[in-house]
């Protein structure tokens, strides 16, 4: 007779069996020098003045290394679980899988006994192995080719970025055809040999040698950004770092937000999904998340695609972010970071889907202070950043096409003191016509006609306008909006029958008076006195007589 089997009891160690790390006590204003070098002679993961606000010693590294000694480390204090001793093994491990970089331990009587530090990343669950469906077939054929290519060169590779974002956050299919990848090993090598798996020509893969990464365009393949797995290591706040090769965790730990710190492994075609960070909570609760305090001084142009984000994908930056924020603000400003690149953010919020949110988020932050340190977010800037998507879909409609950084300039120095416009437009290096024509549509309020006009005269103030004084008065709104409504679709395109030549044969010098001529003859045809070749033979023989008589 089979014997019963024994029911054995489950031991659970309990959270202080765990502690792997000690932990110390620094004084309640150490600065980040002071408390670093108690870290490193205590071997302490982590450091804290009251028990109860913890700070990182990798978090104090960091600052050190960007030359903030100074600084109060009490301000990189960050969220950190604190569990009881006697709390279960399991616990602690939930806290650590949803992205805690480690757990305090403490007791009761005693203070805190230690950390329990976060494992390498791993593994956790996989996408669907029905994935590569959601993906349009452009993007499904190189994704199928990179694990065979990465594994010949003896690389792994993985897909990052907004698709395992996308992928997780919704279902259905994903509207992209871009693929970003990132291998542990030679990049630049898995980039030639996809290029050559895929037949695309030498001058459809560009090399970035200096950031280890490639670029793989072709118009079968669209586009596919690979780069060789990095750290990053930042000497100055605002400069670009230093990269060196790493693994795929460290890549991972050297990104913006938890929401775009995840990636999914292409070798064994399971899809495992690495998530060290907890990007997929942050999606669940729907928060923009900073990996580390010192997140935006790293790299200020983070402040403007936070605002990005969470107005694209309607969330928010939670506490602890924005908390992130205001310590970047007030050690501004950022001499290293240039002004190319801030000025880039900006077209990017302009070409994304909720401007409007974007704008006013930083203005109420006060991130355009990095602009110009005397810039004031007003109530009228926030009234046109709420009227942007309107006016873009309605310039779109009509053929207007503004570049992109230029209505952000003038949605966001809109009414601001000229000495303040002109030290933004410097900051952000806009110089030459493009300068000039923000300047302008800043600076110049069309007129509108009175009421009754002709249409030659209601036309008058808006001609020789750029696409950009179209939006910005489309923008302001009143009578002159109107203005423009009627104008572009109906005046801006009205040209007589008659040209430059034939206006010399009937008579007119060559010179300006051909040009009054041909303005004289379009405002007729504007306000119906001619409607033919015939008519405007006519009207022109009479501008004639009468500038001879």
């Amino acid at each position: 007779m089979a014997k019963r089997a024994h029911a054995y009891p489950q031991v659970d160690p309990g959270a202080a069996a765990l502690v792997d790390a000690p932990v110390a006590s620094v004084p309640r204003r150490a600065r980040v020098g002071d408390a670093l070098r108690l870290a490193r002679r205590r071997q302490a993961v982590a450091v804290s003045a009251d028990g109860r606000v913890w700070i990182l010693r990798d978090d104090l590294a960091r600052a050190a290394r960007v030359g903030l000694d100074e600084l109060p480390a009490s301000m990189l204090a960050r969220p950190v679980p604190v569990v009881e001793s006697r709390v279960s093994e399991i616990a602690v491990r939930r806290h650590l899988a949803a992205g805690a970089p480690v757990v305090i331990v403490r007791d009761g009587r005693h203070g805190a006994l230690g950390a329990v530090g976060a494992p390498a990343a791993t593994m956790t669950t996989s996408l669907s192995p029905r994935f590569p469906e959601r993906l349009d077939a452009v993007a499904r054929d190189a994704l199928a080719r990179l694990g065979p290519v990465a594994r010949e060169q003896k690389a792994a590779a993985f897909l990052v970025g907004g698709v395992v974002r996308d992928a997780l956050r919704m279902p259905g299919p994903l509207a992209t055809r871009d693929l970003d990848v990132v291998v542990e090993g030679d990049g630049l090598a898995v980039a030639r040999a996809l290029a050559a798996a895929v037949g695309v020509a030498t001058g459809g893969l560009t090399e970035h040698a200096r950031f280890l990464t490639a670029s793989l365009t072709s118009p079968r393949h669209a586009r596919v950004d690979i780069a060789t797995a990095r750290s990053e290591r930042y000497e100055t706040p605002g400069a670009l770092p230093r990269v060196m090769p790493a693994s795929i965790g460290e890549d991972l730990g050297r990104r913006d937000f938890t929401i775009n710190a995840m990636a999914v492994e292409l070798a064994s075609g399971g899809y495992g999904i690495l998530d060290p960070f907890g990007g997929r909570a942050a999606l669940a609760q729907r928060r923009i998340t900073v990996l580390h305090p010192l997140s935006f001084v790293e790299d200020p142009t983070r402040l403007f695609r936070a605002a990005r984000y969470a107005a694209r994908l309607g969330f928010i930056l939670d506490a602890w972010t924005t908390r992130a924020v205001g310590l970047a603000l007030r050690l501004a400003p950022y001499a290293a970071v240039s002004g190319q690149r801030l000025a880039a953010e900006l077209a990017l919020i302009v070409a994304d889907q909720r401007p409007d949110v974007a704008f006013r988020q930083l203005g109420t932050a006060g991130v355009f202070r990095l602009l110009a340190a005397d810039y004031r977010f007003t109530k009228a800037i926030a009234d046109r950043a709420r009227r942007l998507p309107a006016a873009l879909a309605w310039s779109h409609a009509h053929g207007v096409t503004p570049s992109a950084i230029e209505v952000a300039a003038v949605v966001g120095l809109s009414g601001q003191p000229s000495t303040v416009t002109r030290a933004a437009l410097d900051r952000l290096a806009i110089t030459g016509e493009p300068r000039a024509r923000i300047e302008r549509a800043l600076a110049r309020p069309v007129t509108p006609a009175p009421h009754g006009a002709r249409p030659s005269d209601r036309a008058r103030p808006l001609w020789g306008l750029s696409d950009l004084e179209i939006l910005a008065t489309w923008l302001a709104g009143g009578v002159a909006r109107g203005d423009v409504e009627w104008f572009v679709p109906t005046a801006r395109t009205a040209r007589p029958a008659l040209g430059g030549d034939d206006i010399v044969a009937v008579g007119v010098a060559p010179g300006p008076r051909v040009a009054e001529a041909l303005r004289a003859l379009r405002d007729a045809r504007l306000d119906g006195r001619v409607a033919n070749r015939d008519s405007e033979m006519e009207f022109v023989q009479d501008f004639l007589s009468r500038k001879e008589g």
